[in-house]
């Protein structure tokens, strides 16, 4: 059964970003005073009293603002309502009940969920202060519960109520064998753009303003290719630029997207071409193991003739070097172009990174390149390679024996990673060589 959904939702800066924090147990979203800080909706996963439950963080929601992004934001919290089974509605005590929370609360009842009202910023000990109990003239069937989302106080409270208005038999653990894929790279290289295609609805704030994704959201989606679970992370900035907190947190949080992802799809704008900060954008996926796809995004901007593309793919070769194994698909966000090759190409990558290769046929390899190519030598002594095994997927990892690891000089580490491809594959996917002297259990 599908893990049921629960909603935080309320005005910006009522705090439900802490308290989203502190009910999954760790710093996910993005915690600042600013008011609009969260601006898409970030998932976690909660267990309590043995029940597993998801839940949302959104947007804080402005009813009146005409503001490009506080109205994507309002969207958002409204997509998040919409998909809901339990919505936790987050207000502030210390401004007291105000025309927006009745607004929100009005929109709230038409949803026909279940609402708990939870009213933050009861930090004092003992009983809440005064102003807390006008939010029972919200009407809820549910009474408002006090909460410290700094503290933790009543928060308990929260999840009891949460569990109660759970319908029995959902929230039972599930295995998530979909596909993990990380959409990454620079600010407005249309990241976003394209999950929203590939799904289908507007799932992510999309605008033109650089920066509008700030943390990393998780999409789930099955097609006729399989089970999809799409990271679209904040656009990734050089150092020098990423000075206020908020960013250097989303910087954090796209490794992190990149850690937990099968394969990474790099988008790069085409208007721009390749940059220096593609490439480090890139060796991030490719320092991490990652199965990669390199996605040249509106190609259909570009003016071409015979030699575009070869020329583009020259570009690249040059500037991203050290990942000669990663396809290229070029595709427009806009038009959807190419859109559904990337799900073939994601499957075939995925399934190329998780290859194993018997040790006979390892060998056999190993032996016909030693035989055609000798190992290097050094002062009158010759590399030995004595045999190959594989340890472990994703990246394809091997363990090569030799009798001195010295002479296992990088070119030729190099020449057999080719052999290895050009042999069984492995396309879109680092392959990793570990070098062991005979004898040697450390490596």
């Amino acid at each position: 059964m599908s893990k049921p959904i629960i909603a935080i939702v309320g005005r910006p800066n009522v705090g439900k970003s802490t308290l989203f924090n502190k009910l999954i147990g760790e710093r996910r979203a993005i915690v600042e005073d600013t008011p609009g800080v969260t601006r898409d909706r970030i998932y976690g996963e909660v267990e309590w009293s043995g029940r597993h439950f998801i839940l949302i963080d959104t947007g804080g929601i402005e009813p009146k603002s005409d503001d490009i992004i506080l109205r994507q934001m309002r969207m958002q919290a409204q997509i998040a309502i919409d998909t809901a089974d339990v919505i936790i509605f987050l207000c502030d005590v210390r401004t007291g009940m105000v025309a927006d929370d009745r607004e929100i609360a009005v929109m709230l009842k038409k949803s026909g969920k279940p609402v708990i009202p939870a009213v933050n910023k009861c930090d004092s000990v003992g009983q809440p202060p005064y102003e807390f109990y006008e939010f029972f003239e919200l009407g809820f069937a549910c009474d408002p519960i006090a909460v410290s989302s700094v503290h933790g106080s009543g928060t308990g409270d929260i999840l009891d109520a949460v569990i109660d208005a759970i319908p029995e038999g959902t929230g039972m653990e599930e295995d998530d064998d979909s596909i993990k894929v990380a959409v990454i790279g620079k600010p407005n290289a249309g990241k976003s753009s394209i999950v929203n295609k590939m799904v289908g609805e507007e799932r992510v704030i999309v605008s033109d303003i650089a920066g509008t994704t700030r943390d990393a959201i998780d999409t789930k989606l099955t097609n006729n290719y399989g089970e999809f679970t799409f990271i679209d992370t904040a656009g990734i900035r050089r150092s020098s630029k990423v000075k206020d907190v908020i960013e250097k947190y989303s910087v954090l949080r796209a490794r992190a997207a990149v850690e937990r992802a099968d394969v990474c799809l790099i988008m790069v704008d085409a208007t721009e071409g390749i940059t220096e900060q593609d490439s480090k954008i890139a060796g991030i996926a490719h320092e991490a193991g990652k199965a990669s796809i390199i996605v040249v995004n509106k190609w259909d901007l570009i003016e071409k003739d015979n030699n575009t593309v070869k020329e583009f793919n020259k570009n690249i070769e040059r500037e991203l070097s050290f990942m000669p194994y990663a396809p290229i698909i070029y595709v427009s966000a806009k038009t959807g172009q190419r859109l559904t090759n990337i799900f073939e190409r994601i499957v075939y990558v995925n399934n190329q990174s998780k290859m194993r290769v018997a040790t006979g046929m390892l060998n056999d390899v190993l032996g016909e390149a030693t035989m055609r190519t000798q190992p290097p030598s050094d002062k009158g002594k010759r590399l030995k390679i004595y045999y190959m095994t594989q340890a472990s997927v994703a990246p394809p990892t091997f363990v090569i024996f030799c009798n001195n690891a010295e002479l296992f000089h990088f070119s030729y580490q190099r020449y057999i990673e080719n052999c290895l491809r050009a042999t069984f594959g492995f396309s879109g996917t680092p392959i990793k060589l570990i070098i062991r002297q005979k004898g040697d259990d450390n490596g």
